[in-house]
């Protein structure tokens, strides 16, 4: 005689329990991809180092040009390595790993905060590497404590917007190829921007472009904290693009991991 035992399925765990073992996850997949973690902070170092001394002196010949570039180099940073979060979550969407975490008492969908976090924290970490080495090589600010908190405070919202916006690119791709491709040609928005030079020195139709695209404000508000100065309404701009950016990409994301993924 065969006795068939009922098996009773695992209760599905809560959603803050879900999205911290989806982090852990992304973390430690950070942690041992030593070579993109590296280059992560190295290549904006580099930038930083190639604006400074090879072309800082054509564009400031006083040297001040360290002080002026810094905001810039510190967003292009954070464009760099939360581009890789549409490639890995590309990745995740393709290989199968989802449908077999839906397999589980998780909420799928929660390894899509754990790429967004993980990056959050890495792009954080190769921010304050970049701020160092800038603080070697001459850069000087004049921020206060308070000034200089608004000033983290307002890139760590950026590094936030824009990773959730490579992770929607991410769930969008048909591929990690794709993924990073598409994710290669918004890391060219810095350099239509004030991150390099004024953009009064541009010619005037790209001017307002570059004066009225997302990231001259951020750039704009980040350097007037860290030299003191009254971000006035590029403050407002910025909260208000990162704000837009945020909640259009997170809705945008959810969509498409329904759609793709089904719900969960």
């Amino acid at each position: 005689m065969t006795t068939l035992a009922a098996v009773t399925p695992s209760r599905r765990v809560s959603g803050a329990t879900s999205a911290a073992v989806f982090i852990g996850r992304s973390v430690r997949h950070s942690l041992r991809n030593v070579e993109a973690l590296t280059m992560a902070i190295a290549l904006p170092v580099m930038l930083m180092l190639l604006f400074t001394f090879v072309f800082g002196g054509a564009i400031d010949s006083g040297g001040g040009y360290v002080d002026y570039v810094v905001p810039g180099i510190i967003l292009l940073c954070a464009g760099f390595g939360a581009s890789s979060t549409a490639v890995d979550v590309a990745e995740d969407m393709s290989n199968g790993i989802v449908d077999r975490f839906r397999t589980m008492p998780l909420r799928a969908n929660g390894v899509i905060t754990g790429h967004v976090v993980a990056s959050l924290l890495r792009n954080l970490l190769a921010t304050g590497v970049v701020v160092g080495v800038a603080l070697a090589v001459g850069f000087r600010p004049s921020a206060n404590v308070l000034e200089w908190v608004g000033a983290l405070a307002m890139v760590a919202l950026f590094i936030l917007a824009i990773t959730w916006l490579f992770a929607a690119i991410g769930i969008a791709a048909a591929n990690p190829t794709a993924a990073s491709g598409y994710g290669f040609a918004l890391l060219f928005l810095p350099y239509l921007s004030s991150a390099f030079v004024p953009t009064d020195t541009m010619p005037s139709w790209l001017q307002w472009i570059a004066q009225n695209q997302p990231i001259t404000p951020i750039i704009e508000t980040i350097r007037a904290f860290l030299f003191g100065r009254d971000p006035g309404s590029d403050l407002w701009w910025a909260l208000g693009w990162c704000a837009v950016i945020i909640v259009g990409a997170y809705v945008w994301a959810a969509w498409l991991f329904r759609r793709k993924a089904g719900r969960r």
